[in-house]
């Protein structure tokens, strides 16, 4: 454990340096940073496949072990088992190449320009192929990738339950769509106000600052544990909602990292479980909590302080634009009703990608396909489409289906939390957010990985998970906005 917390600690410090890059790192200094992210990805798989670790691991009784140190026993043996898959070499690499591809991907986002960035993103898959394909040994690649975000799960059970979902939300989609769509809340809304507001946001819903801060980003990202924990937010002029929703997703994310019970500090069990479960942290936070009837209500109080009077009447109105849906091209500025539609797009890309059934050439044309097909408009640019998202630029593939996983696991915890605090709805339209926080921290949050992905959720809720709370809450949530 000794070994194993120095190892943490050095995580931790190349987490940071890639924070560093997205927020404030001059943009000349790319190359070098790839460097350092490379040498220090050097040094951390040389500590993950010690032969050491494996001596050890062989020695000790796990009979012996309570709980937590059988769950630390498991995850350090998890981790070791699949670092001496990869060779050095490859490790390396792909820390190397991904920490440039992020600012070239940038670039190209910046100027609608797949093209320029398409060379380096074929480089990132084929590593992320070799990667894979070692993790994998005879087995799908593609279900061995998963295990880096959400261990346990299977491309099968994933296709069940999108499968599951995809003809309820499409039907709840085209219903809401023909109806006549709310107000949307327009003007100008200076960026610096923006931040100061969504900062007390923050606050409201739990986030620590003492250990913690809010800066900008070109894609909102959470980072961090512990004593440490960082979230990014980004500012439109036209839409303060992308900055506020956005702050209270990675709030979500944040307030986990930083409610893991301390004795977990700079241990395999000092972090999020999953990223499955991480984003049900970061879901209900900005959905069944921020978006709701009771939050919004206060939240037209706090918008009207910061910015004086809208072209929204009443919290009525305000709350119907805030979960207004409409076209639109970019993921985390979706509405509910079609989130999960941009995310199963993703997933369907993704696998056939590292599936060798598409190549990145043929990438964006792909895309274009698709997003048609399911959303029945055509991408305009590139940036609205195959540029929007960092994840394949960083090599995180396999990361885009626990999105959709965490909206379901948010779904059953937000029922349960509804039966456990009947009030809830009363100290959310004060502003209190205390009385959903504390539970999800004492449910789930204080036990960081102690438990696996789905037994982190059964134990909250008392339920196996299902995707049945979430379409439940979506059709009556919208069902009631829209008349149908």
């Amino acid at each position: 454990m000794a070994f194993q917390r120095e190892t943490e600690a050095l995580g931790q410090v190349s987490g940071r340096l890639g924070w560093d890059q997205e927020t404030m790192m001059p943009r000349g200094a790319a190359e070098q940073r790839s460097e350092e992210m490379a040498a220090m990805e050097t040094v951390l798989h040389a500590r993950r496949t010690d032969p050491r670790v494996g001596e050890w691991l062989a020695a000790i009784d796990g009979a012996a072990l309570d709980a937590a140190g059988q769950a630390q026993l498991r995850l350090i043996r998890r981790s070791y088992e699949r670092a001496v898959k990869v060779p050095a070499r490859l490790s390396v690499e792909l820390a190397r190449v991904t920490s440039r591809s992020q600012g070239i991907w940038a670039q190209a986002r910046a100027d609608g320009d797949f093209a320029a960035f398409a060379p380096t993103l074929a480089e990132v898959v084929s590593l992320k192929r070799e990667e894979g394909a070692a993790l994998a040994a005879e087995g799908d690649v593609y279900d061995a990738m998963l295990q880096d975000y959400e261990p346990g799960a299977t491309a099968d059970q994933l296709d069940a339950m999108f499968g599951a979902l995809r003809p309820r939300l499409v039907a709840l989609r085209e219903a809401v769509l023909a109806q006549e769509k709310p107000a949307a809340l327009t003007g100008e809304f200076d960026d610096a106000v923006q931040m100061k507001l969504t900062r007390k946001i923050a606050e409201t819903f739990g986030y620590d600052m003492t250990r913690g801060r809010v800066d900008k980003a070109v894609h909102p990202f959470s980072s961090g544990s512990g004593q440490d924990v960082r979230i990014t937010t980004r500012t439109n002029p036209a839409d303060p909602f992308n900055c506020i929703y956005s702050t209270i997703h990675e709030v979500g994310h944040g307030s986990y990292e930083q409610n893991i019970d301390a004795a977990y500090l700079l241990t395999p069990l000092g972090n999020g479980v999953s990223m499955g479960v991480h984003e049900s942290q970061s879901r209900i936070y900005e959905n069944q909590l921020g978006r709701s009837h009771a939050f919004t209500s206060f939240l037209f109080g706090e918008m009207k302080q910061a910015f004086g009077e809208m072209n929204l009447a009443d919290a009525e109105a305000f709350y119907r634009a805030v979960n207004r849906v409409d076209g639109g091209f970019i993921r985390t500025e979706s509405d509910e009703v079609q989130y999960n539609l941009h995310i199963l797009l993703r997933y369907d890309l993704e696998r056939a990608l590292i599936g060798r059934s598409l190549e990145v050439a043929d990438l964006e044309a792909a895309w274009n396909e698709r997003f048609e097909k399911d959303f029945g408009y055509a991408v305009d640019k590139p940036s609205n489409g195959v540029l929007q998202d960092v994840h394949w630029s960083l090599g995180l593939f396999g990361y885009f289906p626990t999105y959709t996983l965490g909206n379901v696991y948010a779904g059953c915890l937000h029922e349960a939390l509804r039966a456990d605090v009947p009030d809830l709805d009363a100290r959310l339209a004060e502003g209190d957010t205390s009385p959903a926080t504390t539970w999800l921290r004492e449910k789930l949050q204080v036990f960081g990985g102690l438990r696996e992905p789905r037994a982190t959720i059964e134990h909250a809720t008392g339920a196996a998970p299902s995707e049945e709370p979430l379409l439940a809450y979506l059709e009556a949530k919208f069902g009631d906005i829209y008349g149908l």
